[in-house]
C-alpha cells in the first residue's frame, strides 16, 4: 500500500525524483504514466495497471460513446517508464503538458496509484474542493462508524 504526500522538484529535463520510501514499495523498476482526471498524473505499478486497464476494457465497448471517450482519455495516453539508478523517471512531454507540470511538483500515495500535480494547480484544487470535501466526508462519517 503506497500512501504519503511528497514535494519534489522536476528537472529541465522533465526527470522526477521518486522518493525512495515510494520506491521500497513497488514491486520493481517502472511504472505506468497515464493522464488522471483533474489535470493529474496517475501512476501505477505495471501489475495494478494492468487489472485497472483490463477492467476498463472488459467493460467497455468502442460502439459507446462514453466508453470511447474513457479508452481515449485513460488508455491511449498510457505509457511505461523506467525508473532510473538515481530513483527518477522521466515524464513524457505529453504527460507534462496535459498536467500542467512546471517545477514544483506533489505526489500522492493513494494506496493503489500515485498521483503526480503541478503543485500550485493542486493548492488550487484543495482550496477549490474544501466544500465539496467536507460534504463528502459528512457523508462518509455516516456509513463507516468511528469507534
Amino acid at each position: 500500500m503506497i500512501t504519503g504526500d511528497y514535494r519534489n522538484t522536476l528537472d529541465e529535463k522533465g526527470r522526477l525524483l521518486i522518493p525512495s520510501r515510494i520506491r521500497t514499495e513497488l514491486p520493481g523498476s517502472c511504472l505506468v504514466l497515464t493522464q488522471g482526471i483533474e489535470q493529474c498524473i496517475w501512476m501505477f505499478p505495471p501489475e495494478n495497471w494492468k487489472r485497472l486497464s483490463d477492467s476498463i476494457m472488459a467493460s467497455t465497448s468502442p460502439f459507446n460513446a462514453q466508453a470511447r471517450l474513457i479508452q481515449r482519455r485513460i488508455i491511449a495516453p498510457a505509457q511505461e517508464v523506467e525508473i532510473d539508478k538515481a530513483g527518477r523517471i522521466t515524464i513524457p512531454p505529453s504527460l507534462r503538458e496535459y498536467s500542467r507540470l512546471t517545477k514544483d511538483t506533489v505526489i500522492l500515495g493513494i494506496a493503489q496509484y500515485l498521483e503526480i500535480w503541478d503543485a500550485d494547480e493542486y493548492r488550487t484544487y484543495l482550496d477549490d474542493k474544501e466544500a465539496e470535501f467536507k460534504s463528502a466526508a459528512e457523508g462518509l462519517g455516516e456509513l463507516l462508524p468511528f469507534s
